[in-house]
């Protein structure tokens, strides 16, 4: 390895680590911020809590290193061009690729090993981030309410208390609204105090309410017109709940959409594959027979009549309107009710298959964006890097004061055009393809833009090459404006 190199590498490696591991503690302290009220008070063990820290930060590394190769890049080559290093390079001889050599084996290493990182480690550390969270969120000793704060950690409940005593844990002036029931019945409970508490064995949620009234609004199927309220008032009421109903919406809903971040390319193939024949499969059992049997059963235009359960030779095309004519007008009125149930029947069948399918097409959607996030980590380092050597060699400028608000800029657009596309990915408006890598797309031609300008040794970002420009587009204005349009210079007399 020649000299100049290992000046190169020396100048670019420090920085890098450096940035890296500042970035990743930036991003730690938002990642504390966001679960610091899950483990305060739980009496959880250092070690507990520092393997947590430990997948939370590698769960970071896909989000800071792009970052991090971009800012390294624009320090480095800003730092060099400061020095008049980088254009003593030049004079030698040594074009800018050359000078770049090394760190560009360096950059294909450092995406060659954040692939494996991303395909491998992260996924590992985020089934295992999820499992410590949710043994977390297990050891619940008791609630915490805060005073005039609805808490709806229930599902169908909301419950809000004037005070919580932390001695005693008694509640002064509970409220609490129940919408449990499957026929739409609401129950509203007012009491002066109370307790709620876990059972020891956090099996149950015990509440024991002191001198209230609950009143229960009944409703039927004609609640708009028809309904009932009644008043019970009580000097004690105790209730019992499962505790599975605290927070289990939460979770399930986690496992549904964390199942992707925890699988490699391989498993996430498998499980796309099953994904998409489970939702084959929902929607050739409810769609067609539907279309067969209930709606168009006497319509042969509609599917081939390929179904062993009717026959349908004899059929014709079914008009109906036309048939109308041929009945009485007492019996439009059955039709029109027997076509409507039908209708609703089918509906109510259709509805309970698309909503079991619903999860399943979620989930294939979260896993796409997850298989092409894997190969766009290390093509977006690559090309950060190519985006931040091309700007700190024009511009010239060191330190952390101008490469970091050049980066954050950079790093901000990418994030802006990226995260419409991988929405709409995630709602199925967009394919994967195109919704992943468009941003990349987007950025290839502004590197290497900036890497042939920085070849070139153009000033790009020099306010005086602007200057100079303007003025000599100004001039090039004046000579083609006719004289007549030319402002009058006023002359002052002596």
């Amino acid at each position: 390895m020649k000299k100049i190199h290992k000046l190169v590498l020396k100048a670019y490696v420090g920085p890098l680590l450096a940035i890296f591991f500042i970035v990743q503690f930036v991003l730690m302290m938002n990642f504390v911020w966001r679960y610091i009220d899950e483990l305060t008070g739980k009496g959880l063990a250092l070690s507990t809590i520092s393997e947590l820290f430990i997948c939370g930060s590698i769960n970071m590394i896909p989000l800071g290193l792009p970052l991090a190769m971009l800012l390294s890049a624009i320090m480095t080559m800003g730092n060099l061009g400061e020095n008049f290093e980088l254009l003593a390079m030049k004079s030698a001889g040594l074009s800018l690729m050359r000078i770049l050599r090394p760190m560009l084996v360096v950059v294909g290493l450092v995406s060659v090993g954040s692939f494996f990182i991303s395909n491998n480690l992260v996924p590992y550390t985020n089934g295992r981030m999820y499992d410590i969270l949710y043994d977390v969120r297990e050891q619940r000793q008791e609630l915490k309410f805060q005073d005039g704060m609805f808490f709806n950690g229930i599902p169908n409940m909301s419950i809000r208390v004037k005070h919580q005593d932390p001695n005693t844990q008694l509640l002064h002036n509970v409220l609490i609204y129940d919408t449990r029931a499957e026929n739409g019945d609401m129950t509203t409970t007012l009491a002066d105090s109370g307790y709620i508490r876990m059972s020891e064995d956090k099996a149950y949620l015990y509440v024991t309410l002191f001198n209230g009234r609950t009143y229960e609004h009944t409703r039927n199927s004609q609640w708009y017109d028809r309904n009932t309220m009644r008043e019970h008032q009580f000097e004690r009421q105790d209730g019992t709940f499962p505790v599975d109903e605290v927070g289990a919406t939460s979770t399930e809903r986690n496992n549904v959409f964390t199942e992707s971040q925890t699988r490699n390319i391989n498993e996430l193939e498998v499980l796309m594959d099953s994904l998409q024949l489970t939702i084959d499969k929902n929607s050739l059992s409810a769609f067609v027979p539907m279309l067969k049997n209930d709606i168009f059963a006497r319509d042969t235009t509609i599917l081939p009549s390929d179904s062993v359960r009717f026959n349908r030779s004899e059929y014709r095309v079914f008009n109906f309107y036309d048939s109308l004519q041929n009945i009485p007008m007492r019996q439009h009125a059955k039709v029109y009710s027997m076509a409507l149930n039908s209708a609703r029947s089918a509906q109510g069948v259709y509805s309970f298959d698309e909503h079991s399918s619903k999860v399943a097409i979620t989930q294939l959607y979260l896993s796409q964006v997850e298989w092409h996030r894997k190969f766009t980590l290390p093509v977006l380092i690559i090309i950060f890097f190519v985006i931040g050597a091309s700007l700190g060699a024009i511009i010239k400028k060191g330190g952390l004061g101008t490469p970091i608000v050049i980066s954050v800029i950079f790093f901000v657009i990418y994030y802006i055009i990226s995260i419409p596309g991988e929405k709409m990915v995630k709602e199925g408006t967009l394919d994967a393809t195109i919704g992943m890598w468009f941003p990349l797309v987007l950025l290839t031609p502004i590197a290497i833009y900036l890497l042939r300008k920085a070849t070139h040794d153009t000033s790009l970002l020099d306010m005086d090459w602007y200057d100079v420009k303007l003025r000599k587009l100004r001039r090039t204005v004046k000579k083609v404006i006719p004289k007549w349009l030319k402002p009058k210079k006023n002359k002052q007399k002596i």
